[in-house]
């Protein structure tokens, strides 16, 4: 069967090189496009079979690497504060508004969730049909924070000597997620250096960096409140029941936020749901976007 995708290149808010691939149907197109952001120190082949399925049921779906991550342009002056994101999302989803002729449904974990719901506030209630928010409220869990960073910074310099080196120290860290058949798809996500040693796929100035996601505190959590309070847009939150970061509490104050919104809780996954749970995952996605086309 034909491979229906193909590689693609956007400009982000700097004028920064921000790499993807467009996963075109098979088929008729009949929704709208979605545009998939990955977490921090992932890249967009995280998503692994979600982009088919989205693309397979009618959607035009683009996964990108964010600034910093993956094939995307590594940022010289070290912006990488949540406006950075957030800005080049926004410069994303307009340039696929032009490609394809409708705003995008967002969907984003994590990182790129914040910088989605943050992209859906300052942008204008046109920028996107839909905001699909992956295991990321508001509020999150400071000490789930703390061990999410923990890891990626441990070995984030020193690398691994083999993929074999780096598959156990994922697997020491999620110990719950069975381990890969291949690791074809840990070798995506990480760089071998000219010491023969493997890296993260990410620049180490995301996370040590002077423009860094925890350098804004208080006032950033603030900011995500306000962005989610002024939803108006169709909303799903996914979170994962056994969630590090997203408590029952933060689901809770994000469905006062936010009334309107729709909820999966997915159980067996933990804050990669996407990767821990990929069926139940993309159930919950192609669900909410069949109610956008019936709502259409």
């Amino acid at each position: 069967m034909k491979d229906m995708k193909s590689p693609v290149v956007f400009e982000g808010h700097s004028d920064n090189r921000i790499a993807g691939d467009m996963h075109e149907p098979r088929g008729e197109i009949h929704g709208d496009p979605v545009l998939l952001l990955h977490g921090g120190g992932q890249t967009r082949h995280a998503w692994g079979g979600a982009a088919r399925r989205i693309a397979d049921s009618g959607h035009t779906a683009f996964t990108i690497d964010l600034r910093g991550h993956g094939d995307s342009a590594w940022m010289e002056n070290k912006a990488y504060a949540l406006d950075d994101y957030a800005q080049d999302a926004i410069a994303v989803c307009r340039q696929i508004t032009a490609k394809v002729g409708k705003p995008p449904v967002l969907v984003g974990a994590s990182l790129g969730g914040i910088s989605g719901l943050l992209a859906a506030h300052r942008g204008g209630p046109d920028l996107l049909s839909g905001l699909i928010l992956v295991d990321i409220t508001p509020h999150m869990d400071p000490d789930g924070v703390s061990r999410v960073q923990g890891f990626m910074s441990e070995r984030m310099r020193e690398g691994f000597a083999t993929l074999e080196e780096a598959a156990a120290a994922i697997a020491a860290y999620l110990p719950h997620r069975p381990p890969p058949r291949s690791l074809d798809g840990l070798a995506k996500n990480l760089r071998k250096g000219d010491d023969g040693r493997y890296r993260w796929h990410w620049d180490p100035a995301f996370i040590d960096g002077p423009r860094t996601v925890n350098t804004d505190g208080e006032a950033v959590q603030q900011n995500l409140i306000d962005a989610a309070r002024g939803l108006s847009i169709p909303v799903l939150l996914v979170r994962g029941q056994q969630s590090e970061l997203v408590t029952e509490e933060a689901v809770r104050e994000f469905r006062e936020m936010v009334p309107h919104a729709e909820f999966v809780d997915v159980s067996g996954a933990g804050h990669m749901v996407a990767g821990d749970h990929n069926d139940a995952f993309n159930d919950a996605v192609l669900g909410f976007l069949d109610t956008l086309e019936k709502r259409t």
